[in-house]
This record gives C-alpha cells, sequence and structure tokens, in this order.
C-alpha cells in the first residue's frame, strides 16, 4: 500500500484528510509543523507523497517543500492552501510540486490528483531503475591499460558525430563499445540501428541499409524505410563492415559524404542526420591493399580508430569478468552463489581465451549450472575444456578467428613454457631463446605472464 504524509498545522484538515485517504486503503502519516514533516521524510524511507499546507508557524510549505525535494526528488509532492494564489502556485510548481490543490478540499479532485502524482512518481521510479539497468548492461569492465585508455578515448569523442571505426578479434566486445558511445552521446534518447553486414545476403543489403519504393524488385509489394532512416538523429552501427559488398561500399560512401540517402527504385535524396559507428574483425588496411575493401571508405570510417584489446592481454579483468558473468549466471538460474578461489583465478587468468569475452561467459554459464561447489578451485575448471598452460586442443585451436590471433597464442604458450622450465629466470631464458631481456618484458607485459615472481 502506498504512504502519505499529511503536513498541516490544523489537526482537523489532517484528520479529515487521513479518513478519506484511509477508506482508499492508503497509509497515513502526519505532521503539525514544516520542519516536523521534513523530519519525518529524512526517517521515513516508505514515504511515496507528502500533501503540505502552505501557510504553517515557522517553516512555511514551500520552504518545507524545497527541503523535501532535497532529501527525495523521487516523492510526489503536492502543496495544499486555504489562501492560494496564482503567484504561490508558480512557485511551488518551481519548487518541485506535482499540483497545488485550494481548500477546502474536494474529495475527488484530492483523490485524483493523489493518483496521478504517485503514478508519475511510479513511472519515474521505473525509468530510473531502467536506466540504471541499461548502464549496467553496457558498463565495460576492467581497469588493464588497454581499457582504460579505450574508455578514455570513448568519453572524450561519445558526445560528438565522430565516425568511429572499432576493431578488434571476434568476442572482444565491439559492440559493447559502440552502445557506450551512443549511450554517453546526446544522441542517447534517439534510435540506436544495428545491422550485421555479415548476416545479410549481397543482393538484398542495398534494399536493408537505403530501403525501397514499392516495385523497385520483384517481391518489392510495399515502400520499405532502410537502416539509415530508421537512425535519423541517432546512431547507425555497422557490425563486420569489411564484409560488405564494393557495390554497397560505394553508396554507403556517397551517403556518407552527402547526408542523404536514395532508395532502390527511388529517385528523391532523402536528408538524414546519422551518426556511423562501424566495427570489424579485419585489417581493414590490409583489405584496402588486397583491392576487398575501398579506400576512401576506410578513411571515411576511420576517424577514430578503436582497438578493442583481446581478452589474453586483459590481465586481472578475465577474474573480474568471470566473477560478473558469474554471479548474473547463478541468479539467472536460481543457483547459490559461486565463489571463485584463488587457485582458479590463476587458472583462468593462464587461459588463452581464443574466444575472448565471448569464450568467457559461455563458460560461467556452463559453471553455473553444472558445478554444485560453493568454492571454485583450479580442479573445479576440470571437464569444462580449461587447461592449465596447455597447449589447447584441435577444437580450440580451430576456434581461433584470425592467423594473427593464432600466432599470439602460440607465442604466449610457448613463452610461459620455455619461463618455467628456467624456472622464471628472465635472463636465463631470454640467453636460451637469443631475444634481449627488454623484449623478453615486454612480451611477459604483454601477455601477462606473471603466475609467478620471475628473477632478474
Amino acid at each position: 500500500m502506498k504512504k502519505i504524509l499529511i503536513i498541516d498545522d490544523e489537526e482537523s484538515i489532517r484528520s479529515a484528510v487521513r479518513m478519506i485517504l484511509k477508506y482508499e486503503n492508503y497509509v497515513t502519516a502526519e505532521a503539525g509543523t514544516g520542519a516536523d514533516g521534513v523530519q519525518a521524510v529524512e526517517k521515513d524511507s516508505d514515504l511515496d507523497g507528502v500533501l503540505c499546507d502552505v501557510k504553517m508557524p515557522g517553516m512555511d510549505g514551500l520552504d518545507a517543500l524545497a527541503r523535501i525535494k532535497e532529501i527525495r526528488p523521487d516523492v510526489a509532492v503536492i502543496m495544499i492552501s486555504g489562501h492560494g494564489t496564482v503567484e504561490t502556485a508558480v512557485e511551488a510548481t518551481r519548487r518541485g510540486a506535482f499540483d497545488f490543490l485550494e481548500k477546502p478540499l474536494d474529495r475527488d479532485r484530492l483523490l485524483l490528483t493523489i493518483r496521478n502524482a504517485l503514478g508519475q512518481s511510479d513511472l519515474a521510479h521505473e525509468n530510473e531503475v531502467l536506466r540504471k539497468e541499461i548502464a549496467e548492461k553496457w558498463r565495460i569492465v576492467g581497469s588493464c591499460p588497454g581499457i582504460e585508455e579505450m574508455r578514455a578515448t570513448i568519453e572524450r569523442v561519445a558526445d560528438t558525430d565522430a565516425r568511429v571505426l572499432i576493431t578488434g578479434e571476434n568476442g572482444t566486445g565491439k559492440e559493447l563499445v559502440a552502445r557506450n558511445l551512443h549511450q554517453l552521446s546526446s544522441r542517447h534518447d534517439a534510435p540506436w540501428v544495428d545491422v550485421n553486414c555479415a548476416a545479410i545476403p549481397s543482393e538484398l543489403i542495398e534494399s536493408e541499409l537505403f530501403g525501397h519504393e514499392k516495385g523497385a524488385f520483384t517481391g518489392a509489394d510495399a515502400r520499405k524505410i532502410g537502416k539509415f532512416e530508421q537512425a535519423s538523429k541517432g546512431t547507425l552501427f555497422l557490425d563486420e563492415i569489411g564484409d560488405m559488398p564494393l557495390a554497397a561500399q560505394a553508396k554507403v560512401l556517397r551517403v556518407l559524404e552527402e547526408n542523404k540517402v536514395q532508395r532502390v527504385g527511388g529517385d528523391a535524396n532523402i536528408a538524414i542526420d546519422v551518426r556511423v559507428l562501424a566495427a570489424t574483425n579485419k585489417d581493414l588496411g590490409k583489405e584496402v591493399a588486397e583491392g576487398a575493401f575501398r579506400e576512401d571508405l576506410f578513411y571515411r570510417l576511420n576517424v577514430i580508430p578503436l582497438a578493442v584489446p583481446p581478452l589474453r592481454e586483459r590481465g586481472d579483468d578475465v577474474i573480474e569478468l568471470f566473477g560478473r558473468f558469474l554471479q548474473q549466471a547463478c541468479r539467472k538460474y536460481n543457483r547459490e552463489t559461486i565463489r571463485i578461489e584463488s587457485s582458479g583465478a590463476a587458472h583462468l587468468r593462464a587461459q588463452p581465451w581464443p574466444g575472448n569475452v565471448r569464450e568467457l561467459r559461455n563458460l560461467a554459464e556452463r559453471v553455473a549450472l553444472l558445478v554444485s561447489d560453493a568454492k571454485l578451485t583450479k580442479e573445479g575448471f576440470e571437464g569444462f575444456g580449461t587447461k592449465d598452460g596447455a597447449p589447447p586442443d584441435d577444437a580450440s585451436l580451430f576456434a581461433i578467428d584470425s592467423f594473427d590471433a593464432f600466432k599470439e597464442t602460440a607465442e604466449r604458450l610457448y613463452l610461459r613454457k620455455k619461463l618455467e622450465d628456467n624456472g622464471w629466470n628472465i635472463k636465463r631464458t631470454a640467453e636460451m631463446l637469443g631475444m634481449q631481456r627488454s623484449n623478453l618484458y615486454k612480451k611477459i607485459e604483454r601477455y601477462n605472464l606473471k603466475d609467478a615472481e620471475p628473477n632478474a
């Protein structure tokens, strides 16, 4: 039940309002002065609304209103007065009152105003909860240098219309970065539209992006609005842009240059106001050199380059991310919370993670469903396809998306094995490998090979 605080220096008014509200199943509390009312708001977190008189000895209603709104901005406050003026009503509204009612109070209007005020308060609360849930869902977790640098760049460029090209291996969180750029921009309340360029057949991609007119081709039974138009005033995210056909690339380039789109089968140029973000797991520089991607489009998209680091380079972020995913999975499947022990954390940190964050999330789901112990140790990962320092199996190797990622995984495992063979003696390992110690130190830092304490 909703709880209403009645602040009025006249006991008869408080009593009358109390009877009306109790009959409608409201819970009530009372205060005879503005100061007592403010104190009641400070102490009672269950209050949903306040009815406050304007004219009272000591602290008057308008000052009480201002203090209440400082303490609990979410509480709906309705002002009441037997000497109401337009100026008083305007001032009450300016200070945050939902409405202003004159005495003697009309029962029906009082109840309607309270219902409307509480309804608006509930809606505001739900919106705030939703905003927090969205912010948490798209929050970038981690504190390794690569993530901190990327987060700083996002904050600098988010509230601009600069195009951003997000690169990184599959599963690193490129869409997460794009979502943050949108949420932190002035366009955050406008549409977010994403397109997976690799998932659309080449013969349909132009219709998908630019729309089409009725009768433009066989099967075009009605006009279709394309993704560029759908994203009006908002953000268009072109995922896997490296897989877009060359013919479509040329038309996207024209749209970016002119800020106008032409539907397939149409001749009208439609003005658009869209911020474009793009992402790819390919090296577009190489794609340009090989003629698979347009150089002019590459430079149009690559105004702000953002590289998302792979999970194997993120150190203790692996532990933080896994803990977050595991907690979410335990809640999702109504399982007891599982705590990661130090040996389990070290085991996680030692993995190559060819599938990156996506692979880590999947592992957390499997653990939540299949592990019965409340404490997760290294041994607890047995049977889940992770191996402590050993080369990945064939399935894991074949899951690596690029040759560069494969080479990095092999180098990491090779260096780790040689360091272990030499008791983590950096000098001896460097001499055996024919490598300068400074170079070996850099690679140890890059691959987070610090599970044991190395000796200089």
